[in-house]
């Protein structure tokens, strides 16, 4: 048996402007729901990512605000979530965010080197969009791939065992 979520306000009256549209909020809602209505604040993570989703692949203040008045919880505790995991952004991306798991296991299967190639094929560094908006380059703490290390995510799609012939025949198939 599934409940009704709770009412929330529309986007208009939570933000004075439409931050997140019907769309978005419609979207929320099916997370919310999968939660006692006591509780929605748990479906954070994902109204973050739908916003993301929807801005373009980064999240503004105003989209962090209007996600804490939308779940009602404190702004504070929205920016501490969308600051403390990787897949967020808060400032404009490119188009194909690469990022690259640097942890433990990768680092021992050549993280490192990935990284290096990267930084050398795209001309920027970790946190860096190339000038023509194509690509912004992340160094993230686990992509949960450990199997397949060196892993990296573009965009969705998971990338292992890269090698640096693996990672220029990938970066060459995308637009």
């Amino acid at each position: 048996m599934t409940s009704k979520p709770e009412e929330v306000a529309s986007p208009e009256v939570v933000t004075g402007k439409v931050v997140l549209s019907p769309a978005v909020c419609a979207e929320i809602d099916l997370w919310v729901a999968k939660y006692p209505p006591e509780h929605k604040q748990s479906a954070v993570m994902a109204a973050l990512r739908i916003a993301q989703d929807d801005n373009g692949g980064w999240l503004s203040a105003a989209h962090l605000d209007a996600v804490a008045e939308y779940l009602s919880m404190p702004a504070t505790t929205v920016s501490e979530v969308a600051t403390f995991y990787s897949m967020y952004d808060l400032a404009p991306v490119g188009r194909h965010k690469v990022c690259v798991c640097t942890n433990i296991s990768c680092m021992l299967r050549g993280s490192d080197e990935v990284m290096a190639h990267l930084t050398n094929r795209l001309g920027i560094e970790a946190g860096e969009t190339t000038a023509d908006g194509r690509f912004t380059l992340k160094e993230v703490e686990c992509l949960g791939a450990c199997v397949g290390a060196p892993a990296m995510q573009v965009g969705r799609t998971y990338h292992e065992r890269l090698t640096p012939e693996r990672i220029d025949r990938i970066l060459d198939s995308l637009e």
